[in-house]
């Protein structure tokens, strides 16, 4: 149990470094909700490490893999089109010029609907009332990140990001 408590610890202080150095010190306000978003898939890993690979070709952890494998692809796929199209200022995802290409023609947040990919496909590992509490945090905070970068965005491309916003999902292709 003692190792449970290091490691959250230790998982928490990087995950609010990053969180401060990526957005928060910024002024960029979607840093907020995506500390919890971070630290509620963390902690979701951390209580279900044990359950991992029990039951490994079982139905549901089968469907475990395909969340993950669908996390681990919008991440990659939101992260490479960011770095190709968006001409960032430092970080890649501040961008200078609005990406409505690749992944981003389909769903404006990839990496947020990872995180929830991955709050799910880590949830089905070992599903228990605590990490169901874990899993509506995440996906709660990744809405509400993606809704304040969404403002952040409006601000910064104006009616450009007004109409991208009309033409795709945030999360799901076609579907939400």
């Amino acid at each position: 149990m003692t190792g449970f408590w290091l490691a959250l610890i230790a998982g928490t202080l990087f995950i609010l470094a990053f969180s401060w150095a990526a957005s928060i010190r910024e002024k960029r306000l979607h840093g907020y909700p995506r500390f919890f978003a971070f630290e509620s898939v963390f902690v979701l890993v951390l209580l279900n490490v044990p359950a991992w690979f029990r039951h490994a070709s079982s139905p549901v952890q089968i469907l475990s893999w395909v969340f993950l494998a669908a996390s681990v692809i919008d991440a990659a796929a939101g992260y490479l089109t960011l770095r190709k199209y968006g001409r960032s200022e430092g970080n890649f995802e501040k961008t200078t010029q609005l990406v409505h290409s690749g992944i981003y023609k389909f769903i404006r947040h990839p990496m947020y609907a990872s995180f929830i990919y991955l709050g799910i496909g880590i949830f089905l590992k070992g599903m228990h009332p605590v990490t169901a509490i874990f899993l509506v945090i995440d996906v709660a905070a990744s809405g509400i990140t993606a809704a304040m970068e969404e403002r952040e965005m409006v601000s910064k491309f104006g009616v450009e990001y007004t109409a991208y916003m009309k033409t795709t999902k945030r999360f799901i292709p076609f579907v939400f």
